[in-house]
């Protein structure tokens, strides 16, 4: 056999093994779409480094990669106001501690499911490697619905919760935070109840309040970071985000913080949304307009459609953000929640650039469409980094008893978007573009197979 033909063998039974490898997963995984998309999204990029790398082929590295660390499952027995037993399930998903404690947050929604938590594991696990911080990835939640429970009704709730999760986290093991419907009031009674249990003040939990160990720019974190990688990305194709129209989904903390520092540095942001519809101001929304919302919302959680009487926007019931005309799109609310058909009138409106601001906000179609365009796409992995890299800094302001200041924080989570986008281009260029999915996915990939090479099999 010649040296071409052995080459073009070998070749061969490498791709088949990696394509029996995914099938694996598909078959190990049923009826999880969520997680799927996930892997075959990374699968896609690192197929290449993966098959052509003898240690992480023979080592099995990605395919490791495909099966949590550790899933703990829970009953959650609570009562309501009216004396009524509640059951819900609780989960943690402790997906990938190869370069530090288990991290990610807490989702209370009844969309909540497995799949739902394994693909937000997973992604985090990528995510938090490329924010340089030695973060693992993981996930948990609950298929509870806070809407209409008193505060009473959801502080028993998360008592009861905590009850059973304390026994798995830790500040040097797993560091829940928030996510969906887990905000400062979750976190506190979270976290009060975790102290009661272990007779402990740690670091056990991020997105703490600032009277116990919590870090300024927290909260505005995810919206301000995914500003901050948008004018990286605009910088980077020598354009800027001033004048620059902005739609944006969502109005929890990342969609309402990213349009006010959108706001801040100039552009016009026309859109809001949240389960009942569309806000859009055709000159643009205010800081003051962002305030008032926020308190609208803080106050009694009522819909946009509540907020556009007073202030002169329309509201639409039908419509999304991605009807109008924009420079920018910016989904952050929910999975799933940007579709083929939101992201072919993108492409047709001549959107110049979209990042993700919520966790795989585009569906897989949606997806290739916008990479197959000429649509400047950066994945959440990248873009929506800034919460979690905050979390890092709180982990270290708890570990070191000290405290942050506002310009302080801000500036380092700036520095660290920066440092982010700097390795999506050095893994992701070619011919002066950036893709900036292969980049994010290379690069988080590369940190995370290492530690696990060090490490050996387990």
């Amino acid at each position: 056999m010649s040296k071409t033909t052995k080459s073009k063998t070998t070749k061969s039974k490498i791709a088949q093994e990696w394509e029996d490898m995914l099938a694996r997963v598909e078959c190990r995984n049923p009826n999880q779409p969520e997680f799927l998309t996930a892997v075959r999204e990374v699968a896609d990029v690192v197929e290449t480094k993966a098959c052509k790398d003898k240690a992480i082929r023979n080592q099995r590295i990605f395919e490791r990669l495909t099966e949590p660390d550790r899933v703990v499952s829970f009953r959650v027995c609570w009562e309501t106001d009216k004396g009524e037993i509640q059951i819900n399930r609780g989960w943690r998903v402790q997906h990938c501690g190869a370069i530090g404690p288990y991290k990610g947050g807490l989702r209370f929604h009844p969309s909540v499911n497995l799949s739902i938590l394994k693909f937000l594991a997973f992604e985090q696990t990528f995510k938090n490697a490329l924010t340089g911080l030695p973060m693992g990835g993981g996930k948990g939640g609950s298929d509870f619905d806070p809407s209409g429970r008193s505060d009473r009704e959801i502080m028993r709730f998360c008592q009861a919760f905590m009850t059973e999760l304390f026994r798995h986290i830790g500040p040097q093991t797993d560091v829940p935070a928030g996510d969906i419907n887990v905000g400062s009031r979750e976190i506190g009674y979270l976290y009060g109840k975790y102290k009661q249990l272990t007779n402990t003040f740690s670091g056990a939990m991020t997105g703490k309040g600032l009277s116990y160990g919590g870090a300024p720019v927290r909260v505005e974190a995810t919206g301000y970071g995914l500003i901050y990688f948008v004018r990286e990305m605009l910088d980077a194709h020598l354009d800027a985000i001033k004048d620059k129209t902005v739609l944006i989904s969502g109005s929890g903390n990342v969609a309402l913080h990213a349009a006010e520092r959108a706001i801040q540095l100039d552009a016009k942001v026309v859109t809001l949304s949240d389960s009942t519809g569309t806000l859009y101001f055709k000159d643009g929304l205010t800081e003051g307009h962002i305030k008032q919302i926020k308190k609208l919302k803080a106050k009694d959680g009522a819909s946009l459609e509540a907020f556009k009487d007073k202030q002169g926007g329309v509201f639409s019931k039908t419509k999304k953000p991605w009807s109008y005309k924009a420079d920018i799109a910016l989904p952050c609310a929910t999975q799933n929640e940007l579709e083929e058909a939101d992201a072919k009138q993108l492409i047709k409106n001549k959107v110049k650039l979209l990042a993700e601001g919520a966790n795989m906000p585009c569906t897989e179609k949606a997806q290739k469409l916008l990479r197959e365009s000429e649509v400047l796409y950066a994945p959440g992995k990248a873009s929506n980094a800034g919460g979690v890299a905050l979390s890092g800094l709180e982990m270290s302001q708890n570990a070191a008893f000290e405290k942050g200041d506002f310009d302080t924080l801000d500036e380092q989570l700036l520095s660290i978007m920066k440092s982010i986008h700097e390795k999506c281009k050095l893994f992701g260029s070619d011919d002066n573009q950036i893709d900036y999915v292969k980049g994010a996915n290379l690069a988080a990939f590369d940190k995370v197979s290492n530690a696990m090479l060090a490490f050996g099999v387990h």
